[in-house]
C-alpha cells in the first residue's frame, strides 16, 4: 500500500512524555495518534484500533490490533499485552484500560514502523553509552551493590524507595538490583 509507506517515511512520533520513576522518556498510543491524525486524512486512509481480550496458561492477554485502509487494501499488525493480576490503586476497568493502550501502542509501533532505536536525540545516545558504561563499571563494585540491596530492603513507603532508586542511579542496569527494586517495590506498594 503506497499510502502506508508515505504514512511510514513521514511519521515523527517523538517520546515526548517523562517518567520519572524509570528516568526515560516514552511515547503513548495517544502520541502517535496524535501524530499519525494529519497524515492519515492527507492520504486518504482510515485507521482503526481493536482489542480481544485472550486467556493463555491461566493469564488475560489484551491483543490490540491496529489497521490502516486506503479503501482498496487493509493492513494489520496485533500487539499483545498481560495485564498484571493486580495493580494497587486500579480496579479490574482501569488495569485492562492500561494494558490496552500498551498493546495498542506497540501494535501502532509495527504498523507504522516506529523504531525505538532511532531516536531523535541521536548524537547524544554515544555521550549516554560512555557515561552508561563508566557508572556501570564503578557500580558494579560489590560494595556499592550491597549497600544498595541494605537500602532497598530499609525502604519502607513509595518515597523512600524512590530515594534509593535515585541515589543507586548508577545501578539501574544491574539485574540484582533492579530485581531487588521491583520486588521491594510490591512489598510497600
Amino acid at each position: 500500500m503506497e499510502a502506508l509507506i508515505k504514512i511510514q517515511s513521514e511519521l515523527n512520533a517523538p517520546k515526548n512524555l517523562y517518567n520519572s520513576f524509570g528516568k526515560y522518556n516514552y511515547r503513548s498510543a495517544e502520541s502517535i495518534l496524535e501524530a499519525v491524525k494529519p497524515l492519515l486524512k492527507e492520504n486518504g486512509c482510515q485507521l482503526t484500533l481493536s482489542d480481544d481480550i485472550i486467556f493463555i496458561q491461566d493469564r488475560f492477554y489484551v491483543k490490540a490490533t491496529a489497521s490502516i485502509s486506503d479503501g482498496k487494501e487493509t493492513v494489520s499488525v496485533s500487539a499483545f499485552a498481560r495485564e498484571d493480576e493486580s495493580k494497587k490503586g486500579m480496579d479490574g476497568a482501569q488495569l485492562t484500560g492500561a494494558t490496552s493502550s500498551y498493546a495498542r501502542k506497540y501494535a501502532l509501533n509495527g504498523l507504522f514502523c516506529i523504531d525505538d532505536a532511532r531516536d531523535p536525540d541521536a548524537d547524544e545516545r554515544p555521550k549516554q553509552q560512555q557515561k552508561s558504561k563508566a557508572a556501570t563499571a564503578s557500580a558494579s563494585t560489590p560494595d556499592a551493590l550491597t549497600a544498595a540491596l541494605k537500602a532497598i530492603a530499609s525502604a519502607n513507603n513509595k518515597a523512600s524507595l524512590m530515594d534509593v532508586w535515585n541515589r543507586y542511579s548508577d545501578l539501574h542496569k544491574d539485574p540484582t538490583f533492579t530485581r531487588h527494586m521491583s520486588a521491594r517495590k510490591k512489598e510497600v506498594l
